[in-house]
């Protein structure tokens, strides 16, 4: 099961740690200095980092010639809140030599329909449940 902890530091500022012990500053827009990345953001950073991973691999293992990625995801939300996410896009930038039109391609692609979780997550619109507990301070 992946799990991730969200911690509260101060203001509006919390650090994030992934199931590997890795952390990540998170914050609001600008309250407090843009110190840390936008929650809404992360949801950005998780597709486009997903996908890729999953490119990188893919061409790696056709042989291809790669020397670079860049992935830019851009999304457009509603204008109201919750600010709910209406469609993403993905663009990705290829550098290498020599590289295949069609391998690039199907490594996008079968990123897209197989191997990305954070895609195929965003796709089906899973519902998201909660609980709670309390613990008094003295």
């Amino acid at each position: 099961m992946a799990e991730a902890t969200i911690k509260w530091l101060e203001e509006k500022r919390f650090v994030g740690v992934d199931s590997t012990g890795h952390g990540i500053v998170i914050s609001s827009a600008g309250e407090d200095g843009g110190i840390g990345v936008k929650p809404s953001d992360l949801l950005l950073l998780a597709l486009g980092s997903c996908t890729a991973y999953d490119v990188v691999a893919i061409l790696q293992k056709k042989r291809q010639k790669l020397t670079g990625l860049t992935v830019r995801v851009t999304a457009e939300q509603q204008t109201e809140e919750p600010w709910t996410f209406k469609r993403f896009h993905v663009h990705y930038i290829v550098r290498g030599r020599n590289l295949s039109e069609k391998a690039v391609s199907d490594a996008i692609t079968l990123s897209d329909e197989k191997y990305c979780s954070v895609s195929a997550t965003l796709k089906l619109g899973v519902p998201v449940t909660h609980d709670y507990e309390i613990i008094e301070d003295a």
